[in-house]
């Protein structure tokens, strides 16, 4: 216990002293994140700065093995110093599906090879990497995907597309899930889970216009792509096991992100002051009333369900099943308040860039289009609510 108490002490000390005053605010949209890679350009030179004091100190992946590039310290260390940064405000000094996703799955399955050769540059900020899931004929139905990846003896060879890549075109590398054995009934089995260097002859990406006016995505291609066979991570035609593993740190990434996504620029009440009519001291519209009432109240109970769960889990007993509703829920639940916001906006929620509307209209309107994604990115709705039934033993 006294060791405990001395590593929060001195970790607190180190984070005053070493932390930029701008990196201990929370980043105002996801953009203000730090996400590494040979093209990457800081938003700031105190998120650089920032980034190398926490790289030196192992701090970037503190749960990660010395080795790596981590820190080595053990659940209740890392705990801590997670309580320590929230309490002073500090930013996560690095962020992606390097960090979140790629990072934790290599433990768990990547040789030592791979390990040595990958872990250290994510955990500097060295190499950025993007996720190859999504196929156009392979969407929510993962397991149908049929990019082909052809044995040819001293390496694979990769042919076809991946779709939604989340910035694909900015990535150094990208994991990607491939057909290894197209003749397999089951769909599951037959699939391989690969690394690839963006820049390896044959792979291209086409940034994706959103409706948004955003660009996050890409559209990926492999032409006659050539992947050392050192690049393939756990068994040939076993690589649903490894994409299983990884959904679930994807998921929990999309929570992370969910707390610094861009909020709607007025609060339902602000709203209802700017464009409704009142009558009496209340909205007048009693259908409008009701609903902003059901959002306040479920996104109440949705908050102190979340707060439970993060008790739970720092007490060691959190039940797993009763966080499966979470994601499906805050993000139909973020739906909502979007259409009521626009129901009372009326034709000021119909802003576009060069138009006469103010900022906050411009900014309500993308996130009305934004926020439409939510329900598809990480696992449709639909499928979410699947895993919930399987969870309650419920039928699909």
């Amino acid at each position: 216990m006294a060791d405990l108490k001395r590593f929060e002490s001195e970790s607190t000390a180190w984070l005053i002293a070493n932390c930029p005053p701008s990196q201990r605010m929370p980043p105002e949209n996801p953009e203000d994140l730090v996400y590494g890679g040979r093209q990457y350009v800081f938003p700031s030179e105190d998120a650089r700065i920032w980034l190398e004091r926490m790289v030196a100190k192992g701090w970037t992946v503190p749960d990660w093995p010395e080795s790596y590039g981590g820190a080595g310290l053990d659940a209740t260390e890392q705990r801590i110093l997670q309580k320590v940064m929230r309490r002073l405000g500090c930013r996560a000094p690095l962020s992606g599906h390097g960090v979140w996703m790629l990072g934790p799955a290599l433990l768990e399955f990547g040789t030592e090879e791979q390990k040595r050769l990958h872990l250290p540059r994510i955990a500097r900020g060295e190499v950025r990497w993007s996720q190859g899931y999504s196929e156009p004929g392979a969407g929510s139905d993962l397991a149908s995907l049929r990019c082909r990846c052809e044995d040819q003896g001293d390496h694979f060879l990769v042919n076809g597309q991946k779709c939604w890549t989340t910035d694909g075109h900015l990535a150094d590398w990208i994991f990607v899930l491939v057909r290894t054995d197209p003749d397999n009934p089951v769909k599951q089995a037959g699939i391989s889970f690969l690394l690839i260097d963006m820049q390896s002859p044959g792979v291209s990406a086409r940034p994706v216009d959103l409706i948004s006016g955003e660009s996050h995505f890409s559209d990926t291609f492999f032409d006659d792509v050539l992947v050392p066979k050192k690049n393939l991570v756990g068994q040939l035609n076993e690589g649903w096991s490894v994409a299983k593993a990884l959904l679930v740190h994807e998921r929990a990434m999309m929570s992370r992100l969910q707390e610094i996504a861009p909020s709607p620029p007025y609060s339902l009440l602000d709203a209802a002051r700017r464009y409704l009519s009142w009558q009496n001291g209340r909205v007048a519209d009693p259908t409008l009333r009701d609903e902003m009432t059901r959002h306040l109240m479920n996104r109440q109970a949705m908050n102190l369900a979340q707060r439970r769960a993060v008790e739970e889990g720092r007490a060691g007993r959190l039940d797993k099943v009763s966080t499966t509703f979470f994601k499906a829920y805050a993000t139909e639940e973020d739906k909502r308040r979007d259409e009521l916001l626009v129901r009372m906006m009326g034709n000021r929620a119909l802003a576009w860039a060069g138009s006469s509307f103010t900022e906050e209209e411009l900014k309500m309107t993308k996130l009305f289009f934004l926020d439409k994604s939510l329900s598809i990115g990480g696992g449709t709705t639909e499928v979410q609510l699947n895993l919930v039934a399987k969870a309650l033993g419920l039928p699909g």
